[in-house]
């Protein structure tokens, strides 16, 4: 006789994405950093005490759930789940709200068979909370997380031998000083852009000014590297509401 004990594993996860399911219930995707990229299955009770509330599974929120993981089960069930880092302004702020939207969208089609991965996890929670704490000078996040992203993802463009004038191969992540043989790859000017983009962190980003066409285009430029390093990474429905921020 096999007894089947149950394993609760608390672990920090940060919300990607949410569907009603039927009347009472929702499809969570999140990224936890414990056990990566999981999926599951809430049942949302119409009781004030309930611990499962619809405001938990905001995009992007920050949680601190309770689970008991089974691999072979494609929905996971929640035991206990709370807030770890309620947002103070992101949801209540227009242009932070559609960055934290966009960036929603975007993990979830980018980490879509993500395994344990502790630092890239960090990384994400340390960026929102970034944003959420920030009263201003975040016109660039977007560009700078996404471009501080594709270290963690093992395509992170290497600069060691850029020099003024190169070429930018999309393909290999390098910087060139003639043009590949193939069409994916950015002219000079672009390419300096992009090695600027690579030098910005979050505390300096503001001391590099860029009109409203230039940081549309670099986000064009990143969202079409990403999907040549991606396979099936789709169209995304978020980014006409982020390129239209700062006109």
């Amino acid at each position: 006789m096999y007894l089947c004990t149950r394993m609760l594993t608390k672990t920090q996860a940060i919300v990607l994405h949410s569907l009603k399911y039927g009347e009472t219930r929702m499809i969570v995707d999140m990224f936890t950093r414990q056990f990566g990229r999981l999926s599951f299955i809430v049942s949302m009770p119409k009781t004030a005490k309930s611990k499962m509330k619809k405001q938990f599974f905001q995009p992007l929120s920050l949680l601190e759930i309770e689970t008991d993981v089974r691999p072979k089960v494609q929905l996971q069930k929640l035991s206990d789940v709370r807030l770890s880092s309620p947002f103070t302004s992101i949801p209540f702020h227009p242009h932070k709200l559609s960055m934290a939207l966009f960036m929603a969208e975007f993990l979830y089609y980018a980490l879509r068979s993500e395994q344990r991965n502790e630092l890239l996890y960090d990384y994400v929670e340390s960026s929102i909370l970034w944003l959420d704490g920030q009263d201003d000078r975040f016109a660039n996040f977007h560009l700078v997380f996404l471009m501080r992203l594709s270290r963690f993802l093992g395509f992170y463009p290497n600069l060691e031998h850029y020099q003024s004038g190169d070429y930018f191969d999309l393909r290999e992540s390098e910087f060139l000083p003639a043009p590949p043989v193939h069409r994916d790859f950015l002219y000079p000017e672009e390419a300096d852009k992009v090695q600027l983009m690579m030098r910005m962190d979050y505390p300096t980003m503001h001391l590099f000014r860029m009109s409203h066409q230039e940081r549309n285009r670099l986000l064009e430029v990143t969202l079409i590297y990403y999907r040549l390093h991606l396979p099936d990474f789709p169209e995304m429905k978020s980014i006409g509401v982020l390129q239209e921020l700062y006109q």
